[in-house]
């Protein structure tokens, strides 16, 4: 990312090419505007917009143009944060809603103050003066930010023209090197991204250097959209919502049911190929319950309870009425399966598995489509093992989430978590620092041992033991936990969890919490965006459709229907009296894998004309012909990729 001087014949044309493509610096290592007196010697990086930080810089310049549009078309406005992201930049104010014709109109203003190439000047106040400068200056939200800051801070400004914004930088030298700049959207967000503060505007943007880089991310956002699993998923109708039902309470419709079916059984029929044992526990339990696990004292704002929460200091109900809560998890009842009878070593490892619907009460603005979510379906299971058995059972969870993605396809799109206890909070955890060192440290050796790339996250981890995160991100940018692998080491000990030993002994076993797929509705929301809509066959709620030439063939429509059904293949008839051209393109549009077309030749040698998502026109095969193929691509999961096909055989 550091600028590399080319080789030049002078040293004016050296010092122009470092003016026209540098962006920031780097001093000894941290990031710095070019503004940055250097004195004595220091190891120094001039960094272009090919850098993180470079970039960073740039669009962080454009936030404060922006700001600086807003402010002279919207004098009311009031500005709060405008940072620079992975993709652009927003900055959020307290202003009016803004459609489409009103971010024009900013977008043509920051053009005009692009034009008048206003230096950015840096200066410093105090605290207190810095206070009293934003006030004087009406703007509340830089006035909060700056209390929040320690008495004897020094509080950094940048000025262009007459707009000044609180900022650490770095930014560019002036607003002229800014070239192809777009405003994306606009929505609402709250304040410090608190539910309980005000709704704020945030305006979405983003720049390049080159106008063709510029046209190019416009032209991924537009796929994006495309992709979307909330416009998409609704408009294949395979899911909804509905305000009166409640915020992240989507309602699957038939076709997101069927997918979310074939998965499950799918993963339960896996489950027990690999020796798991199914359970079916309760959605609701006393309070008592998670008392003796402790997620009363470490996860209750996330649950939904039941009736009045009136419990004195140590947790006795006042009422003397027992509490409930919806279960956020399924661990503390499985459980109880293990300790309902006693268990050997010979029974070890005991794996549980179970299609669990948990209940978790997230933040309203966490809420998204089918990602985020207050109530949800898991492919979750527990492992109750011996520690010598520990690796081994590890290692064959991460080979079954492993085996799961790689047969959705979604392999390559996942990246690898440990997800670490954090040192500087231990009262968000059970147990000591030795302790997670040593199960750290285990876990650690596992993942090495297995050949996993992985990064390490402090302060990630459950809290009663680290976990390996399997991490994704949507359209968007954002990362999801899509599986999630845990070790153990305090509950079997809370709930009494033992087996005996060899020698007759009562030993504490150790417990691997995990998920084979993971959530179904977040999985599906993540399939939906992967293959936009075309899902591998055996996914796909509507497999075939049969496309009769006229009505006269209407009844060997249904023949070859009824053959389809009787292997097992979803499918159904398109005996609408419409030209059979209209008939394809509508099948085409809602990306169905399969279409047969039957007329006068088909019906009289019993066969189909195969037309497919694939290959486009497959040619006239035997009826069983192709009942053969299709039943061996939905056994096998096969994901048939789409071949390039010109325009006839389109």
């Amino acid at each position: 990312p550091a600028l590399q001087a080319p080789i030049v014949r002078n040293a004016s044309e050296n010092t122009r090419f470092i003016f026209e493509n540098c962006q920031v610096a780097e001093l000894d290592g941290e990031v710095v505007d070019l503004r940055t007196v250097v004195d004595g010697e220091h190891e120094l990086n001039i960094l272009t917009f090919d850098s993180d930080a470079g970039k960073a810089a740039y669009r962080h310049t454009a936030s404060h143009v922006l700001a600086q549009a807003v402010k002279r078309l919207y004098p009311h406005a009031k500005c709060a944060i405008g940072p620079a992201i992975e993709d652009g930049f927003y900055y959020d104010f307290d202003m009016e809603s803004l459609d489409r014709e009103a971010l024009d109109k900013i977008e043509k203003e920051m053009k005009k103050i692009v034009k008048e190439g206003a230096e950015l000047k840096r200066f410093t106040l105090p605290r207190n003066e810095a206070i009293e400068f934003m006030k004087k200056r009406e703007e509340p939200y830089k006035v909060e930010l700056i209390e929040d800051l320690p008495e004897d801070a020094e509080i950094s400004f940048y000025e262009q023209g007459e707009y000044v914004d609180l900022c650490a930088g770095p930014h560019l030298m002036s607003t002229k090197p800014l070239k192809a700049m777009k405003l994306i959207s606009s929505s609402g967000a709250y304040w410090r991204g608190n539910e309980k503060n005000k709704m704020l505007t945030r305006i979405y943007g983003t720049a390049f250097t080159k106008k063709a880089d510029l046209d190019a991310h416009l032209e991924h956002l537009a796929d994006i959209k495309k992709r979307d699993h909330n416009k998409l998923g609704r408009e294949m109708e395979l899911f909804t919502t509905v305000d009166v039902i409640g915020q992240g309470l989507p309602l699957i419709m038939p076709n997101g049911v069927k997918m979310i079916q074939r998965m499950q059984r799918w993963i339960e029929d896996e489950e027990t190929k690999r020796g798991y044992m199914r359970t079916k526990t309760p959605l609701m339990a006393k309070s008592d319950l998670y008392k003796i696990s402790d997620h009363w004292g470490h996860y209750k704002e996330g649950m939904f309870i039941l009736g009045e929460d009136d419990e004195d200091e140590e947790g006795n109900s006042i009422s003397g009425n027992d509490i409930f809560a919806l279960r956020p998890m399924t661990c503390p009842f499985q459980y109880y399966v293990y300790k309902a009878r006693q268990k050997s070593y010979r029974d070890l490892p005991y794996r549980m598995g179970e299609t669990s619907t948990l209940f978790r009460n997230e933040d309203s603005g966490e809420m998204h489509g089918l990602t985020r979510v207050r109530q949800f379906t898991i492919s979750e299971g527990h492992l109750v093992c011996m520690p010598e058995q520990i690796a081994d059972e590890f290692k064959n969870c991460v080979n079954l989430a492993k085996y799961c993605l790689e047969t959705l396809g979604l392999e390559e799109d996942v990246t690898y978590r440990m997800s670490k206890w954090d040192p500087e909070n231990p009262d968000k955890y059970l147990g000591d620092a030795a302790e997670w060192d040593r199960v750290e440290g285990a876990m650690r050796e596992i993942l090495d041992d297995i050949g996993l790339e992985y990064t390490e996250e402090a302060g990630e981890a459950a809290f009663y033991g680290p976990k390996l995160d399997i991490q994704a991100k949507n359209v968007y940018g954002k990362e999801d936990t899509m599986i999630t692998i845990q070790l153990d080491m305090f509950l079997a000990e809370r709930f009494d969890m033992y087996y005996i030993d060899q020698n007759g002994d009562k030993k504490r076993p150790y417990i691997i919490h995990r998920t084979s797929l993971g959530c179904y509705e977040r999985t599906l929301a993540w399939l939906i965006e992967k293959y936009a809509g075309k899902f591998p066959t055996w996914l796909c709620p509507e497999q075939v459709r049969v496309l009769p030439i006229s009505e006269k063939y209407a009844d060997y429509a249904e023949k070859v229907l009824a053959e389809l059904k009787k292997n097992g293949i979803d499918a159904t008839v398109d005996n609408r009296s419409e030209k059979i051209g209209y008939k394809i393109r509508e099948a085409r549009l809602d990306k169905l894998p399969y279409m047969l077309v039957v007329g006068a030749k088909e019906e009289e040698e019993n066969k189909v004309s195969v037309r497919s998502r694939f290959a486009g026109d497959e040619g006239v095969k035997d009826l069983s012909e192709f009942i053969d193929a299709i039943c061996k691509e939905i056994r096998t999961k096969e994901i048939r990729k789409e071949e390039p096909q010109d325009q006839d055989n389109k």
